[in-house]
């Protein structure tokens, strides 16, 4: 077969795993054309139309498709490595297990598609529509997602370490169990979000709006959340080791035995939070607002509570043994069977 096909009308045609490696496609009408197993590797697809086009297996590494059409089309486990897709409209597409190492989908139009299991390293996705996209399972490590809409989506398993997601919008997005390690959050909106049992380790979080998220057993050590909102967030049993909370806003939120320790808490606002069982020890608490929070069974050994506010604390059972208390308000305070310093 000629491999220049620019233009060309082959619409519905049968070309199961034809050798189409760099043939110029572009412009052409492949609607609902069967390109099972064929090798479209470096092709030029440019325009072209592959609405409702079989694709399962394809290969298209290094493939030119700016601006094509694929609505509708199956990409099953299709190779597209390196592929340029910038602008290409692949609205309710379905990539399951396609393999998008480093490919350009920037502006691409990914509304409603079928992302499952697609492995997305290194891709690029800026301005992308994702909006009703499937990405459950997803392997998007080190992908471009900064400023991106993602309310709402289903990402729930997937591996997003290293992945810049800075400014993106993930309010009520589900990131249960989610890979985050590394991934930039900084300014990010999730709130509301569910990443319960999410792998946050060492993930930039500074500014982070996560209000109402729910939080509970993820795994944030040596997580950067300056500055962040957690008012309301659901930390229940979080490990946050080592995290740096400085003047962070967690009024009212849940850190039921949530492990805190080595962390930075310095001028964080916890009023009203609940931080039963929660181990502090050796946190950095100096000017923290802790007014009426619940400490119960706190474990606060060697904590530095400098210049802390702990009006109205209850403390209950707490552990302050070794804790470092100068110039802490402790007005209304309940201290009823707390493990004081000697001389206390």
């Amino acid at each position: 077969m000629s491999k220049n096909l620019r233009g060309a009308d082959l619409g519905g045609a049968d070309l199961t795993n034809a050798d189409l490696r760099a043939a110029d496609l572009s412009g052409a009408d492949l609607t609902a054309a069967d390109l099972t197993g064929v090798d479209l590797s470096h092709a030029n697809l440019t325009r072209a139309e592959l609405s409702d086009a079989k694709l399962n297996g394809a290969v298209l590494v290094g493939a030119n498709l700016t601006g094509a059409e694929l609505h509708g089309a199956n990409l099953t486990g299709a190779v597209m490595t390196g592929a340029d897709l910038t602008d290409a409209e692949l609205y309710g597409a379905n990539l399951t297990n396609a393999k998008l190492y480093e490919a350009i989908l920037t502006g691409a139009e990914l509304h409603g598609a079928n992302l499952t299991g697609a492995v997305m390293t290194g891709a690029d996705l800026t301005d992308a529509e994702l909006y009703g996209a499937i990405l459950t399972g997803a392997k998007m490590h080190g992908a471009d997602l900064h400023g991106e809409n993602l309310l709402g989506e289903n990402l729930a398993g997937a591996d997003l370490s290293g992945a810049n997601l800075s400014g993106a919008n993930l309010t009520r997005a589900n990131l249960s169990g989610a890979n985050l390690t590394r991934a930039n959050l900084s300014g990010a909106n999730p709130n509301g979000a569910d990443m319960t049992g999410a792998n946050l380790s060492i993930a930039d979080l500074t500014n982070a709006k996560l209000t109402n998220a729910k939080l509970t057993n993820a795994n944030l050590t040596r997580a950067n959340l300056t500055d962040a909102n957690l008012t309301r967030a659901n930390l229940t049993g979080a490990d946050l080791t080592r995290a740096n909370l400085a003047n962070a806003y967690l009024a009212n939120a849940n850190l039921l035995n949530a492990n805190l320790t080595n962390a930075n808490l310095s001028g964080a606002y916890l009023s009203g939070a609940n931080l039963t069982r929660a181990n502090l020890t050796d946190a950095n608490l100096t000017g923290i607002n802790l007014n009426g929070a619940n400490l119960i069974g706190a474990d606060l050994s060697g904590a530095n509570l400098t210049n802390a506010k702990l009006i109205g604390v209850n403390l209950t059972d707490a552990d302050l043994r070794t804790a470092y208390w100068s110039d802490a308000n402790l007005i209304n305070a309940d201290l009823s069977g707390a493990k004081m310093p000697e001389g206390w």
